[in-house]
């Protein structure tokens, strides 16, 4: 593989910083931003960007990728506005971060696996100066409930509060699926339904797997099937919205036939 070019990679961020600091004076839009109203659209471009990954589409990542880093320069630039730091004191902090927080690469700690490397990772936030204390010390509230979940799990984890496998979460996954199915009110189905979702998270973490993106591709393949079932539906003469329940079970289940490949949920 072929270094990339340095000189190259340094004009094509000038520009694009040139290109930020032109619309931030030029475009009337752009004039009214501040970082709560531009925040939203970053979380957005976020969400696209991991779709890409999903899909595994390296043409829609580059796109989405250009997407994120103007939205990085443009926050860097409303902190340079008010004298609170600019790209080049962001680009200098991750890079400490990064150093500090990969002592086996820059430094004589030993880690062997990913797992002590996750370890040690915990444990150097945990001593950094400005972190709030406690277990759950910094952990973002308004993060998407999965992600969230995992946060939580994840704190809780470094803290050693954990299962050593996976078959403990799935066994309490099965115990609070059990739960949800006693429950006799809407108090207790609002509850046991929370905590299903929550080990079903913590499943999730263990298998390493990101439950907002599981999610999100299990709500997709459903939408597909639905819409492909829709379809032959057509095909034979009959409107879906028409159709009985059982009916539209019959061609969901066509549908899932139709795709090939191994079995999939």
């Amino acid at each position: 593989m072929s270094q990339p070019d340095s000189s190259a990679t340094a004009e094509a961020i000038a520009r694009l910083d040139a290109i930020t600091r032109r619309l931030r004076v030029e475009c009337p839009w752009d004039r009214e931003q501040d970082e709560r109203s531009i925040v939203p659209h970053t979380v957005e471009e976020s969400y696209e960007l991991a779709d890409a990954a999903q899909r595994g589409d390296d043409a829609k990542m580059v796109d989405e990728l250009g997407d994120v880093l103007f939205q990085v320069h443009f926050l860097s630039l409303l902190l340079e506005e008010r004298g609170a730091g600019d790209l080049a004191t962001v680009a200098r902090d991750v890079t400490t971060k990064l150093i500090r927080r990969h002592p086996h690469v820059f430094g004589d700690v030993q880690a062997d696996t990913s797992v002590e490397v996750r370890r040690n990772w915990d444990q150097i936030k945990r001593g950094e100066s400005g972190r709030e204390p406690g277990v759950f010390g910094d952990v973002p509230e308004n993060l998407p409930g999965p992600l969230y979940a995992r946060k939580v799990q994840r704190r809780a984890a470094a803290s050693g509060f954990d299962f050593p496998g996976v078959e403990g979460p799935l066994q309490s996954l099965r115990d609070e699926l059990a739960e949800l199915e006693a429950a006799e009110d809407r108090d207790q189905q609002f509850h046991e339904l929370g905590d299903v979702m929550f080990a079903a998270v913590n499943v999730a973490r263990k298998l390493a797997v990101d439950p907002e993106l599981a999610l999100r591709a299990a709500a997709d393949r459903f939408r597909s099937r639905v819409s492909a079932g829709e379809e032959l539906a057509a095909s034979d003469g009959h409107s879906w919205n028409d159709l009985a329940p059982d009916e539209q079970l019959a061609y969901y289940a066509r549908a899932r036939l139709n795709e090939g490949g191994p079995h999939r949920p």
